[in-house]
């Protein structure tokens, strides 16, 4: 498939790439994330930020409500947290960003590919990393600063049994799986989109289509440009249920008394509390191959323009604690970078998920994804 760029989208590639090889270290002259000259200590900084008074973020996350809740109380500094979708988020700060608006002090955003290219490099965002966690955090997660992880899992309804029904992902193409199978529409969710760009990662292609020789007992003939393409059309082709949120696709799945083994999705892990609240049946299925789902970040990242910058740094350092990550700990699916703070006893640690969930890389996503889409409208539209 042929790739069509503008000018300004080779631009923005050429800075992501830089970008990506000053954080890897390719430049001497590279520059720390945050560039202060003297930083505040933490009482200069609650000092500052108290000063300010005020905060304003925009959040992927409903739960920034919570957590605006327990940072007012311990700092007397009022919150305004605005809750948005993605790309909405995306919108908004673009907008505010190309007019000189004043808007968002901090965000809390995902879909990695579209953040970078077009917030981050274009110098609408910028990325901050509080100096209590520089020694905290892991380097890998600092730049972008990353404040959760997400995990999305292939789970079914175990009520017949909790034998997984399938332990490679090409049994979903089968006629055995024909329109048992959901997933919220990618044109409705960034990262569903970012997942199904990131099949199409050559090394993430090259596993699919061992997976298909391990599963069928032969090589796969393509009829697109690899065999991640060639998964994505088989699913599409084999009915795949397209829903509209992942707690849709939960409650679709889990419900009970429906009385079929062939039912399962891939959606957020956090739903498997469902289980309990709304007494539904659901279980992941942890040994698939080549991967068991994916695995995204959520960034805490600056406004170039905020009118409270030192109340966003000291939300941003909170959010990273214990006490300021509680309101999201509380349940499985969603994973501090700080190693300190504890995951629920029945959760698994990040190095079980980086082993068995495609990660989202950023720049394949932002230099890729508009193929992808163009692919997906043909069964999607």
């Amino acid at each position: 498939m042929k790739k069509r760029f503008n000018v300004l989208s080779i631009v923005m590639i050429l800075m992501l790439c830089a970008g990506s090889f000053i954080a890897a270290g390719g430049a001497e002259e590279a520059a720390e994330p945050i560039a202060e000259e003297m930083p505040m200590t933490h009482d200069e900084l609650v000092a500052a930020a108290q000063a300010e008074g005020k905060v304003v973020v925009y959040s992927v996350t409903s739960r920034i409500a919570n957590a605006a809740e327990g940072f007012k109380e311990k700092y007397g500094i009022e919150v305004e947290a605005t809750n948005l979708k993605d790309f909405e988020l995306i919108e908004k700060i673009s907008k505010e960003g190309s007019t000189g608006a004043v808007g968002a002090d901090f965000v809390l955003a995902q879909d990695g590919g579209r953040v970078m290219g077009e917030l981050i490099n274009l110098d609408y965002l910028t990325n901050y990393v509080p100096e209590s966690m520089k020694n905290v955090i892991p380097v890998e997660f600092q730049n972008p600063l990353v404040f959760s992880f997400i995990n999305k899992l292939f789970i079914f309804n175990n009520e017949m049994s909790t034998d997984s029904p399938f332990t490679n992902i090409w049994a979903l193409t089968t006629d055995e799986w024909k329109g048992n199978f959901q997933f919220k529409n990618p044109f409705q969710e960034s990262v569903n989109a970012n997942f199904m760009t990131m099949v199409t990662k050559p090394e993430i292609a090259d596993q699919i289509a061992a997976a298909y020789k391990d599963y069928f007992g032969k090589d796969i003939k393509l009829t697109t440009p690899n065999a991640g393409y060639e998964w994505i059309k088989a699913i599409f082709e084999n009915d795949l249920v397209l829903t509209t949120s992942d707690t849709k696709t939960a409650e679709s799945i889990g419900i009970k008394g429906q009385n079929k083994a062939q039912n399962a999705g891939l959606f957020v892990f956090s739903k498997l509390r469902y289980v309990e609240t709304k007494n539904l049946a659901l279980q992941p299925i942890m040994e698939m191959v080549p991967f068991s789902g994916f695995l995204y970040p959520i960034y805490a990242l600056l406004s170039t323009n905020a009118e409270h910058p030192n109340a966003a740094k000291l939300f941003i350092e909170y959010l990273l604690t214990e006490e300021g990550f509680s309101p999201w700990s509380t349940n499985m699916g969603t994973y501090s970078p700080n190693p300190n703070v504890a995951i629920q006893p029945k959760d698994y640690p990040m190095t079980t998920w980086v082993k068995i969930l495609v990660e989202e890389d950023p720049a394949f996503c932002f230099e890729n994804r508009a193929d992808v889409e163009e692919f997906l409208n043909e069964y999607i539209y």
